[in-house]
């Protein structure tokens, strides 16, 4: 009796996650139908379920591969602002969070205060002084503006800098005893021990990154360097709505997205706990 009553209980648990999962679900379902209409059928109903099933085609997808030109070019910038930003954020963000973590030097718990007050400050009221930032340093209308605010993301460091306090300093103790400097202990030993850590934030500054909007579309002016947000928001005029490229080409957006969580969802819901010394 208790056996089946443990049975009815799983099976409970599985259909609410069922249904919770279909209700997040239901706007890509809504989407990626939607994406099929023409431009007729969306605005005379809308972004809705209630459409002509004969009116599918795949003729929004078809004019994105063969004639939107500026769309693969904004879909590029997208993809080279991400990976760069990616790689130098988890670079940066992870040194300086292992180091407010682990070593004990003067003003430390100054910097990781200060890290603490930016990351409460909403990034609008930062935009103006690094914008008149940016102008200074003559880099506007440049990736390097777009990317170089991101390099040292303060919610990164304060991630990094939790988690490394978790991790066991008599490793570095021995490797200090071997004979290895500091930069070797944190490349070599340490730094795969931040493995899940670093999987995590590259899930989240990736989304970031390739999200976001505000930033570079007040850096950027060229149409030819645009990211893939501002470039697709361009697509609705004054003179026109392409709605149905501008569906079918934010489908296509999601997949870089669906496959960076793929790559690193093994390491992402790993074990985070450390261990590699016996007591």
């Amino acid at each position: 009796m208790k056996k089946k009553k443990n049975t009815l209980v799983v099976w409970l648990i599985n259909i609410g996650f069922c249904i919770i999962s279909f209700i997040a679900l239901f706007p890509i379902l809504n989407l990626l139908i939607s994406s099929l209409r023409p431009s007729s059928e969306l605005m005379r109903n809308g972004i809705s379920l209630v459409f002509d099933p004969s009116t599918l085609s795949f003729n929004n997808y078809s004019y994105i591969f063969t004639q939107a030109s500026n769309y693969w070019g904004w879909y590029m910038n997208s993809l080279t602002i991400s990976a760069i930003t990616i790689i130098l954020s988890l670079f940066f963000s992870s040194m300086v969070g292992y180091a407010l973590a682990l070593y004990d030097f003067k003003g430390r718990n100054v910097i990781f205060g200060f890290v603490l007050f930016i990351l409460m400050v909403p990034f609008e009221i930062l935009m103006l002084p690094l914008f008149q930032l940016m102008i200074s340093l003559n880099l506007i209308n440049t990736y390097t503006a777009v990317i170089l605010p991101a390099v040292v993301a303060p919610v990164a460091v304060f991630f990094f800098r939790q988690y490394a306090i978790g991790l066991p300093k008599e490793l570095m103790d021995a490797a200090r005893i071997d004979g290895a400097t500091e930069y070797g202990i944190f490349f070599k030993i340490m730094l795969p021990l931040m493995g899940p850590s670093m999987a995590a934030m590259a899930i989240l500054q990736g989304l970031g990154s390739w999200n976001n909007f505000l930033w570079p579309l007040i850096v950027l002016r060229s149409n030819d360097m645009f990211t893939l947000p501002i470039g697709l928001a361009t697509l609705l005029t004054p003179y026109g709505n392409n709605y149905d490229v501008l569906i079918a080409g934010s489908v296509m957006t999601i997949i870089p997205i669906i496959i960076l969580f793929i790559f690193f969802q093994r390491y992402f819901v790993a074990g985070l706990t450390v261990g590699g010394v016996k007591g």
